[in-house]
């Protein structure tokens, strides 16, 4: 009976092992689409389509559109970057994952991405990314899951593909093809006020962007990016807006248009400059 009875016991183990690894695999092959509905979405994005995302995922998939502009990599390397965070990390900055992976793009440092700690910045992650990409020959013709696999070289091949579709729309409002395309809802407490909300805003705009001439405005704290184009102007402004809530911004004009986190909109301003060509951004004051 004891033997019986261990016999069992060590079947049961096996049991439950295989169904632990079944159930990690079934989220493994579908992807983020089963956790992406758990997240409370503050962002929609409209450009012939929509997407619904929150204020963590906005700020990185701006970041990751923003860098490959800079890296002057082609629309497409875009939306292949965005689909394959998409799938990896369901656009999220994870401190882990399988084995040793971490950040956005779920790099492994045992397989030469970098350390830890360099690939759980995400501008770093990205560029890393984008250089990957840019080295696969002939990239630009394949199918968007075949030159992410090519890079990632993930157990699940054709998982990047479900996320081309959403990818193409987030790339399309990030590299400024559409106007007023990002609205996100900010929450009434800021993370950032003040002098120091926008000196981080003004920081990570000229990491990600690099603009020619970001500056402070006298009258508010804020800042005003100059735009040599009504493309470029919503690339800037699309920006701020999706990192409205960790930045702490309060507003951003553009185009005669004005966002702001109270309402979560685009709206008409009627006394808007015609000839004015500066994105302006304001945030949150301290008291």
């Amino acid at each position: 009976m004891r033997v019986r009875g261990r016999a069992v016991v060590a079947v049961g183990v096996v049991v439950a092992v295989v169904a632990v690894v079944g159930i990690w695999l079934v989220i493994r092959q579908a992807g983020e689409r089963l956790r992406l509905p758990l997240s409370s979405r503050t962002c929609v994005v409209q450009a012939d389509g929509q997407v619904r995302l929150d204020a963590d995922q906005m700020a990185n998939a701006a970041t990751i559109a923003a860098i490959g502009t800079q890296r002057k990599m082609p629309e497409r390397a875009v939306v292949v970057a965005l689909a394959t965070a998409y799938q990896e990390s369901g656009l999220r900055n994870l401190d882990g994952g399988d084995r040793d992976s971490v950040g956005l793009f779920q790099q492994r440092p045992s397989q030469g991405w970098g350390t830890e700690a360099q690939i759980g910045d995400p501008r770093y992650a990205t560029n890393k990314f984008y250089a990957a990409l840019k080295r696969v020959r002939g990239w630009e013709k394949m199918r968007v899951t075949e030159a992410a696999q090519r890079v990632q070289r993930s157990a699940y091949p054709e998982a990047y593909e479900k996320w081309a579709d959403e990818s193409q729309v987030l790339t399309r409002a990030l590299l400024g093809q559409a106007t007023g395309a990002v609205a996100c809802t900010v929450g009434s407490t800021p993370v950032m006020r003040g002098e120091a909300a926008a000196a981080a805003l003004t920081r990570g705009l000229s990491l990600d962007w690099a603009p020619p001439g970001t500056v402070s405005p006298a009258e508010l704290t804020g800042l005003a990016v100059p735009a040599t184009d009504q493309r470029d102007g919503w690339r800037y402004a699309h920006w701020l807006v999706s990192h409205a809530s960790d930045h702490g911004v309060k507003r951003v004009r553009f185009g005669g248009l004005e966002w702001t986190a109270e309402a979560g909109t685009w709206d008409r301003v009627a006394d808007a400059p015609a000839a004015d060509r500066r994105v302006v951004a304001e945030v949150f004051g301290d008291s």
